[in-house]
């Protein structure tokens, strides 16, 4: 829960930055994990119509309680009931709007996941904060965005606030993935199939019949169904096909070795 005895940052800004937008976010997803929701929600509402309309709101007004409603209808892009870091970039006027920006070159999880392989050389699942500006410039250049160094620095002093929480200096797949619109982060969908070492190991071995260290895009298509079945998670052919593209954008030649795999579906990277 946001704390009330905090001013709550920029929202009463016409425009806001980069950096601005992240102590945004961080200041109403108080537990951190993600999205704003519940009683975050409600102080995030509430206080974004008192900057809009620069007076007071009762949120047990059946007015306030409608008015949430429609926000959220408008904004609640995958109807979850709660507003992550990809819909909060629509409500607010972000500055060259940071995270779209990004989006216009990365309008699918497959040409995320071929551009981070080009940074991910040694296939962890991290790119070393180093690294991150490259990732970032190459991003922006494909969306025909202008910018100069102190611009690049920012996003990049951003994205590592918003990424590295500890300090380690890596940033994760999973996590920079957040960058995708909702319907995109084909990873979202893992999050309830994430796999130990273990398992992970077993069904790889499994699906490597010859065992020499990686898988084609047709075992990769069984083994996906095979998850599915065993987590009692539905999924049509059309999403299958899109998690296999995605997930084949890692591979090398069509060859998917068992690291890129891993990256998708274990819980943690092995480093």
């Amino acid at each position: 829960m946001a704390n009330k005895a905090q001013q709550p940052p920029h929202l009463h800004l016409a425009e806001v930055t980069a950096s601005q937008f992240l102590d945004i976010w961080k200041h109403f997803d108080a537990d951190g994990n993600g999205y704003i929701e519940g009683k975050e929600l409600e102080n995030f509402f509430r206080e974004l119509e008192v900057a809009r309309r620069g007076a007071g709101v009762d949120p047990t007004n059946p007015i306030f309680r409608e008015k949430m409603k429609e926000f959220m209808q408008k904004f609640d892009k995958n109807k979850d009931g709660r507003i992550e870091m990809s819909e909060l970039a629509q409500i607010l006027p972000t500055e060259e709007n940071f995270l779209l920006c990004f989006r216009q070159f990365v309008s699918s999880s497959a040409e995320f996941m071929a551009a981070w392989r080009r940074y991910d050389t040694d296939r962890s699942g991290y790119i070393e904060a180093n690294e991150l500006k490259g990732f970032l410039s190459d991003l922006l250049e494909k969306a025909n965005r202008h910018y100069d160094d102190q611009k690049l620095q920012e996003y990049t002093q951003t994205i590592l606030r918003m990424f590295d929480l500890n300090g380690d200096g890596k940033l994760g797949l999973s996590e920079m993935a957040r960058l995708l619109p909702v319907q995109e982060n084909f990873l979202l969908n893992f999050q309830g199939v994430k796999l130990t070492t273990e398992q992970f190991n077993a069904i790889f071995t499994y699906y490597d019949k010859d065992g020499n260290g990686y898988i084609d895009e047709q075992e990769l298509d069984a083994l996906l169904r095979d998850l599915y079945q065993k987590n009692n998670k539905e999924m049509d052919l059309k999403s299958l096909t899109g998690y296999k593209q995605s997930i084949m954008s890692l591979s090398d030649g069509g060859k998917l070795y068992r690291g890129e795999l891993e990256i998708v579906l274990c819980r943690e990277p092995i480093v």
